[in-house]
């Protein structure tokens, strides 16, 4: 088995974050409880006003896969929409 890294960074419209940072500790909560094959998921703000990072630990592609597809993650992930500004940049990493 060979853990998968994600970090994947957004940009959130000015005034919008703390509606952002609300969300994702909505999603970070489900994701902790109801993905057992995500061993971390958090919320990191960077120097960048409104820039954030989200670094994830996944234990295998299934996982990642599980987590694309669960209901809170494409529910509460709905809702970033109106307060990003441009598309995330995700980056996919596998563990030496």
């Amino acid at each position: 088995m060979s853990a998968i890294g994600v970090i994947a960074t957004l940009r959130v419209q000015p005034g919008k974050e703390a509606d952002f940072e609300a969300a994702f500790a909505e999603l970070a909560a489900a994701v902790n409880a109801d993905e057992p094959g995500n061993s971390f998921y958090r919320l990191f703000r960077t120097d960048e006003t409104g820039t954030y990072k989200v670094l994830e630990c996944y234990d295998d592609a299934a996982a990642v896969e599980a987590h694309r597809a669960s209901t809170h993650f494409r529910e509460i992930g709905a809702r970033f929409g109106p307060w990003l500004a441009g598309a995330p940049n995700v980056e996919r990493l596998s563990a030496a």
